[in-house]
């Protein structure tokens, strides 16, 4: 995928039946379905089945077993609720009859209310002041690790820029927060909030585990380290447009047993909150 446009193509599902749909799956450079196009496969599956005037508010999802890409993944959505002011979904994702992943998602028609809202970091470097993963293939890709280079040579519809870029060859131990500017490539079509709900859902599966890491960054990184998504919620809070930089702000409160946990903050340039994060992570030391 190169552009905006593809992805929103990859998230709309074919319909099958009144409450089953089925898509298909571009790798992002790992061996296995990557976990934020089955999130937003399943919030597509689920919008099709909820009246025009609610709009998603949370999600909490399930990765159950490893998705594969030569398959097609069908989602089976189940009505659990219509009531006055709010709609709930529950959608099964499978493979061949096997169960790959669960999500309840639910719906909320637009109300008046009191807000506030956390801020964002206002001391940061700006996007055009930083390298984009596109950047550092190109400026350092012969001085990168073999596994580094060959995910950054993927071609993604996002650009992506970390505020801090820690040097593969040099590692050492950080605070766990990781903060990412990233932006749509391409021209940007006309969205809906449901299609935007969709890719922002997508999006917010890269970069999650980075930050459980960090603290242990001198010894154990991806190269050597089993992971996975265990889980992952959303909560969605204002609506927005792609048509600028946006920031990805994670950090990671804990990992013990194997399992980390990061959560975070979406926010639009100029400091709307958007979106809430959180996942659980599989990080297992591989044996040497």
């Amino acid at each position: 995928m190169k552009n905006a446009q593809e992805l929103i193509n990859l998230l709309h599902l074919e319909q099958l039946e009144t409450h089953l749909f089925s898509g298909q799956s571009v790798t992002i450079g790992s061996a296995i379905v990557f976990g934020g196009q089955v999130l937003a496969q399943a919030v597509n599956a689920a919008y099709r089945t909820i009246p025009e005037n609610r709009f998603l508010h949370s999600l909490h999802g399930y990765f159950l077993e490893a998705g594969d890409l030569t398959t097609d993944i069908q989602y089976h959505v189940e009505i659990i609720r219509n009531g006055g002011s709010f709609s709930t979904r529950r959608i099964t994702a499978k493979q061949q009859e096997k169960t790959i992943f669960i999500l309840a998602a639910s719906f909320h028609q637009r109300e008046e209310g009191f807000e506030h809202q956390a801020l964002m970091n206002q001391d940061i470097k700006q996007p055009e002041d930083l390298l984009s993963w596109d950047e550092m293939l190109a400026q350092f890709g012969e001085f990168l690790p073999a596994s580094t280079k060959s995910f950054l040579s993927i071609e993604r519809p996002i650009a992506f820029k970390p505020v801090h870029i820690q040097n593969p060859l040099e590692r050492q131990n950080l605070p766990p927060k990781e903060e990412v500017w990233f932006k749509l490539k391409g021209p940007i079509p006309e969205m809906t909030i449901q299609k935007k709900h969709q890719i922002l859902t997508y999006i917010s599966d890269y970069n999650v585990l980075n930050p459980i890491f960090k603290p242990n960054a001198k010894n154990y990184h991806f190269g050597n380290t089993m992971t996975a998504s265990l889980d992952h919620s959303m909560w969605f809070f204002r609506d927005f447009d792609f048509d600028d930089w946006m920031l990805y702000s994670a950090e990671s409160p804990n990992a013990f047993g194997a399992r980390g946990l990061s959560r975070g903050n979406i926010f639009t340039r100029n400091g709307k909150l958007i979106a809430s994060f959180a996942q659980e992570g599989l990080l297992r030391p591989l044996k040497k």
